[in-house]
């Protein structure tokens, strides 16, 4: 009876899974829940990599030379349709009227190219956003899986194809609902609220896919994200606002369209460390996150 009492020999234990700390050789301990202040910080230590900084640069140069030459065959047509726009709607003489009772007339030729930044940088966002899940996210999830779990065994079953496409869908949704809510944006708060919840959504569904495309199974993916979907809208929604931030650089007036280019390129590359940042930030959240679940299922190696 004793015998059958007495506690299991060490060699009858279950072996625990452990994390490697960011120097890739500190045991932590059996993996716990993850959350998401921890992955921050980790995040946050990883950025100061080499490795890191020079990944941000092919986002900056492809996205630069695209929207450089965007930008140089399409600006001036861009500018001389939104000025007719304004000169021929109801509102827009409205507007030149304030303007001119306020002696505030110079304001006049500043108005069409401010719109067109305007809606440019959603596009430039857009952009960033999509370079980077497609050139940095898988590398920088390599770099977290080496480093923190090497055990972690890929099990990816889908096509490449299947990311992209994912993607794809979820811009356009992001757009449509953009679209359909734009006459909320003029009753406050929804103008403080509408634009972070679709811009966190979106940079959720993207980054939290393409995190576990090349390392879960379907049903893993749909798994993560339903188990954890509160938190991961939360880090969408800080990320986005992150990632909006460098557009405050278009905030200083006449001198940001005078020097359009330049300050084009410089939130470009502020856009790319941000979305590096939420990329690992991501990484160091749902691969623990995986490996957990697989410990759960039995299936983790």
């Amino acid at each position: 009876m004793l015998h059958a009492m007495s506690a299991p020999h060490a060699s009858e234990l279950p072996e625990p899974i452990r994390l490697n700390g960011p120097e890739g050789g500190l045991p932590l301990g059996p993996v716990s829940s993850p959350h998401w202040a921890d992955a921050l910080w980790r995040a946050l230590l990883y950025c100061l990599f080499p490795r890191v900084m020079a990944l941000s640069l092919l986002p900056l140069v492809l996205s630069g030379v695209f929207l450089g030459l965007l930008a140089w065959l399409t600006w001036e047509p861009a500018v001389s349709a939104v000025r007719l726009f304004l000169e021929q709607g109801g509102w827009g003489q409205t507007v030149f009227e304030a303007f001119d009772r306020f002696g505030l007339g110079a304001l006049r030729a500043l108005m069409a190219p401010v719109l067109v930044v305007i809606l440019a940088v959603p596009v430039v966002l857009v952009a960033c956003l999509l370079l980077v899940a497609s050139f940095m996210t898988p590398a920088m999830v390599k770099l977290v899986q080496s480093r923190r779990l090497p055990a972690l065994l890929s099990l990816a079953q889908s096509p490449w194809w299947r990311s992209l496409s994912w993607s794809l869908w979820s811009t356009l949704l992001a757009v449509l609902a953009f679209v359909a809510t734009l006459p909320l944006w003029l009753l406050p708060p929804f103008p403080l609220v509408l634009p972070p919840l679709v811009w966190g959504w979106l940079t959720y569904r993207v980054l939290a896919f393409d995190t576990l495309a090349d390392w879960a199974t379907p049903s893993e993916i749909r798994e993560l994200l339903q188990t954890h979907r509160k938190p991961l809208l939360f880090m969408g929604i800080a990320s986005g606002l992150l990632g909006a931030a460098p557009s405050a650089l278009w905030a200083v007036g006449a001198l940001a369209l005078a020097f359009a280019p330049f300050i084009l390129l410089l939130s470009i590359w502020l856009y790319t460390l941000a979305f590096a940042l939420a990329s690992l930030w991501f990484a160091h959240f749902l691969l623990p996150a995986l490996m957990q679940l697989r410990a759960q299922q039995g299936t983790s190696s």
